[in-house]
């Protein structure tokens, strides 16, 4: 039986492409074992899946200064060796790392035990730590374009990014219930992630009243983000998170308001929703999202506004403008050669295992 080993963590992005991949590996024959930190968040995801879990140290990678800097180290040096005491162990024929700081022990670990090891980059400009774990890689996938001319040009693979089989799988008519919405207005959903987004949040409330004139709007606002002064506002509707029934909610909406994580834009992509992208401000981030929005408003996949220069109004004709054009955008998405991740990743690690 062939074996594999799935590495990733930090933040759900770091997840959930690899989850994508696990049916069919499955179906594949392919034993899967993760790893993990400690308490990350990838374990609690990665436990409704019945996957062996295995949890090691990990330290932040930073590039500023930070007392941390100090202490951290040690953190990834012992992270190095729990995890290639597990390597020892599995004997896995590939490890496959979605990056994230837990990640470099793994994939480090795996290159001294001459295991080969498949990662992906999700943003246009790889990160720190899969520019720490590049080197020793067999192959490197990404979502964009532009992020070949980034990558060594042997290594390098432009396949999107996986997007879990359930969410093409979704009904309108389950997420107007949930809703209690109604069929005869156009739904915008919006979304900022696992955390959400407050800047974006604060934004669309204070569009509402004239968002809710032509709209009815579900608003996935993140974890103690939910407004109790708006729940019984008509037409409108609050969730901190949605799990199972987020392709309900696609299904649903005809248009989406979103941050521009790189795993969720691919989201978009894949399910062919016309979107509205408000990148993290290069103040609050390196920058990555504001990239990532670039490259999809060029390919005429999304529109792009910057959340400095947007009020309500700006907000509000925005919104209107996607809506009335959405047509445009649809058809691009349909064009794109972004997609089919899952068999293009599965691909490469059935051609890297059977060498």
């Amino acid at each position: 039986m062939k074996r594999i080993v799935f590495t990733g963590g930090g933040t759900a992005g770091h997840v959930t492409p690899n989850i994508a991949l696990i049916p069919k590996l499955k179906s594949l024959g392919y034993d899967i074992h993760y790893i993990g930190s400690y308490e990350g968040i990838e374990r609690k995801l990665i436990e409704d899946y019945r996957i062996p879990y295995y949890g090691i140290s990990t330290g932040k990678l930073r590039r500023y200064f930070d007392l941390k800097n100090f202490s951290d180290p040690f953190r990834v040096i012992k992270g190095f060796m729990e995890a290639k005491q597990v390597l020892k162990t599995l004997k896995p024929d590939i490890v496959f790392s979605k990056g994230g700081f837990v990640s470099v022990p793994v994939v480090r670990a795996a290159s001294s035990l001459k295991i080969p090891c498949i990662i992906h980059e999700s943003d246009m400009t790889p990160g720190l730590a899969n520019s720490l774990c590049i080197p020793v890689a067999k192959k490197v996938c990404c979502n964009f374009p532009e992020t070949l001319q980034k990558l060594p040009e042997e290594k390098a693979v432009l396949t999107g990014s996986p997007i879990r089989a359930e969410l093409t799988k979704g009904s309108k008519e389950k997420g107007l219930s949930m809703c209690g919405f109604h069929g005869g207005k156009p739904v915008i959903m919006v979304i900022g992630g696992s955390l959400g987004a407050a800047g974006v949040n604060t934004l669309v409330r204070e569009a509402l009243p004239k968002l809710l004139d032509d709209f009815q709007v579900v608003h996935i606002c993140g974890k103690e983000k939910i407004d109790n002064l708006l729940l019984s506002t008509q037409g409108y509707k609050q969730f901190e998170y949605v799990k199972e029934d987020l392709k309900d909610l696609f299904a649903m909406a005809d248009i989406v308001i979103s941050r521009a994580g790189a795993n969720a834009i691919c989201e978009l992509l894949a399910l062919r929703k016309p979107s509205l992208l408000i990148p993290l401000p290069a103040r609050a981030s390196r920058g990555d999202q504001i990239l990532n929005a670039k490259s999809f408003e060029s390919q005429g996949f999304a529109m792009v506004a910057d959340e400095d220069y947007l009020t309500a109004v700006t907000l509000t004709e925005k919104v209107h403008e996607l809506y009335f054009t959405r047509q445009s955008y649809i058809e691009s998405m349909q064009n794109s050669n972004q997609r089919d991740a899952i068999d293009k990743i599965v691909g490469l690690i059935e051609e890297v295992v059977n060498q």
